[in-house]
C-alpha cells in the first residue's frame, strides 16, 4: 500500500441503453471524469446510477473503485488506450492495489469513511463496452479486478482527495487472497474459511462461498 493514496480520478454516469448482440441492454457501466466534489451516500455518488441492481450498487457496493496503475498494464495487454472510468469504476485511485488491500480495511476519503467490501467481479458489460466479450474472464484471471466500498460516513468527495487509512482489517485477508479463491482455486475450502471469518464481506460473496463451501464438504 502506497504511503500517498489518492482519487486519481471520480467517474460518474447514468444508465444508458445500447444494443447488443440483437438486444437492447441497460447499463451504467459508461462512466466519464468530474471536476468538481461530489456527495457520496450510502447508495452512489451524486450523478451516478446503477442499472442492474441486483448484481451492483446497493449499500454493499456502492462505490466501484479501480487502480490507475493496472491502465498501463491493460494498454499494452489490449493495444488500446482507455481514458479515466474506463472500467466502469466510479474511484480510481494511486497507491491501493489488491494485494496490499484487505476485506474490511476502513478508508477516511475526502470527507467520508469507507470500508472495502469485496473484489469487483466484472460482469459481460464491461465486455460488451471495450467490444471485447473476452474481457471479464481475463480481468478475473489476472486478479486485477479492482474492488467495492461500502459507505460508513456520507460526504463529499473531489478528485485528488487523499485516502487515508483509518483501520486495518486484523485478518489481513487480500483482495488478491479473496480473488484466487473465487477464481482459480475454487476448491480451497480453508481458503474459503477465511475469507467467510471476515463479518465485513459482503453478502453477495458471503452467499457465493457459502454455497460452495456446503458442496465441497458434503461430497
Amino acid at each position: 500500500m502506497g504511503d500517498f493514496m489518492t482519487v486519481h480520478s471520480l467517474n460518474v454516469g447514468k444508465p444508458v441503453e445500447v444494443e447488443h448482440q440483437g438486444k437492447t441492454v441497460r447499463t451504467g457501466i459508461f462512466k466519464t471524469p468530474v471536476t468538481e466534489a461530489r456527495y457520496l451516500s450510502s447508495v452512489n455518488f451524486a450523478g451516478d446510477e446503477q442499472a442492474d441492481l441486483k448484481n451492483h450498487g446497493g449499500p454493499d457496493k456502492a462505490v466501484c473503485v479501480y487502480p490507475y496503475e493496472r491502465y498501463a498494464y491493460w494498454e499494452e495487454k489490449l493495444g488500446i488506450t482507455l481514458a479515466l472510468g474506463a472500467f466502469g469504476e466510479n474511484i480510481t485511485t494511486e497507491g491501493m492495489l489488491e494485494d496490499e488491500i484487505c476485506i474490511g480495511d476502513r478508508f477516511r476519503m475526502g470527507g467520508t469513511m469507507v470500508q472495502v467490501s469485496q473484489p469487483r467481479q466484472p460482469c459481460f458489460k464491461l465486455g460488451m463496452k471495450h467490444g471485447l466479450p473476452e474481457l471479464p474472464l481475463t480481468i478475473q484471471q489476472t486478479g486485477y479486478t479492482g474492488y467495492y466500498f461500502r459507505v460508513l460516513q456520507e460526504g463529499e468527495v473531489r478528485p485528488g482527495d487523499q485516502l487515508e487509512l483509518v483501520e486495518r482489517h486484523p485478518a489481513g485477508v487480500t483482495l488478491a487472497f479473496a480473488n484466487r479463491v473465487m477464481h482459480v482455486d475454487k476448491e480451497d475450502a480453508d481458503g474459503i474459511r477465511r475469507i467467510l471469518a471476515v463479518e465485513e464481506l459482503s453478502t453477495s460473496w458471503r452467499e457465493q462461498l457459502t454455497a460452495r463451501l456446503n458442496r465441497l464438504t458434503s461430497k
